[in-house]
């Protein structure tokens, strides 16, 4: 009896704990997916209102492409303020192009864009969203638009063996000043937002030389 009693014992202590082992891991992953969530949010302001301001200015003098910069923007918040934590790959291409189309209105001649993706990317690949343009839009900002003369965003997508790899380069001034508080902040959410989708200790590689800035990270293949 006393067997029995102790093997009874040992048992409920057991499910105890594998029971608490659980509740744990769900509350961590719903710890995780709300500030996925909470980070995915401070994005939007941020975007929304570069995106807005860079329309104002078309205006004036070019009314018929603000408006078509409106229609592109309305898609762009479409796709980008969905409640979701993955998306396709073609969608992220996708909503970049049509950002860089409003940037293209504003900017002219100074803002030119340089592709280079892989012939064979697997379109369908999910990544949380939100990662490649919000690294665009620092590029812009605070590297070619500083620049009298403007110059080439190169936009990087390889397949690699089990990732895919994103890479964004930009010139910038040749002081070589440092990274301006609103590059970091963006940086900083995706940074985490990798962090909390792949465990990752520090996905973002940062190259910073005199005049060139250069962003990159991989993404697991096979993973949301």
């Amino acid at each position: 009896v006393r067997h029995q009693a102790i093997s009874a014992i040992i048992t409920l202590l057991a499910l105890r704990y594998f029971y608490v082992q659980h509740q744990w891991q769900q509350q961590i992953e719903a710890e995780a997916r709300a500030r996925l969530r909470a980070l995915q949010a401070r994005i939007h302001p941020h975007f929304l209102f570069n995106t807005l301001n860079a329309i104002a200015g078309l205006i004036p003098g070019r009314p018929d492409q603000a408006e078509q910069a409106l229609l592109d923007l309305a898609d762009l918040l479409r796709s980008a303020l969905a409640d979701r934590s993955s998306a396709p790959l073609v969608e992220e291409l996708e909503l970049t192009r049509r950002y860089l189309a409003i940037e293209k209105l504003r900017m002219g001649e100074r803002l030119n864009v340089d592709w280079h993706l892989d012939e064979q990317l697997p379109l369908d690949a999910l990544l949380p969203p939100l990662l490649l343009q919000p690294l665009v839009e620092n590029a812009i900002h605070h590297g070619i638009q500083r620049l009298p003369e403007g110059g080439t965003l190169s936009i990087r997508v390889e397949q690699q063996p089990g990732e895919l790899r994103f890479t964004v380069t930009n010139p910038r001034p040749a002081s070589g000043e440092t990274v301006k508080p609103g590059r970091r902040l963006a940086q900083n959410n995706v940074r985490q937002r990798l962090q909390l989708a792949y465990e990752a200790a520090d996905p973002l590689v940062i190259v910073a030389t005199a005049d060139h800035y250069q962003v990159s990270f991989a993404i697991p293949l096979g993973r949301s």
